[in-house]
């Protein structure tokens, strides 16, 4: 079984862990990225993050003359 490391409760079903999600967009390539949170549900501690692909939105040096 996998534990939480700050509270020792055990992590066995999706009830147990917290994803939070955030959207960071970046103003200079005009991407967007989303940042993910995995978070123990009874203490909130933080068990690991990650990051999705960005998306493009224009802005670039493509199809510049």
């Amino acid at each position: 079984m996998v534990h939480c490391p700050e509270c020792d409760t055990t992590l066995d079903s999706m009830d147990d862990v917290a994803f939070d999600d955030t959207e960071s967009r970046i103003g200079i390539v005009r991407a967007s990225k989303r940042f993910y949170v995995v978070e123990c549900a009874h203490c909130g501690y933080s068990l690991g993050s990650g990051v999705a692909g960005a998306g493009g939105g224009g802005g670039g040096a493509a199809g510049a003359h």
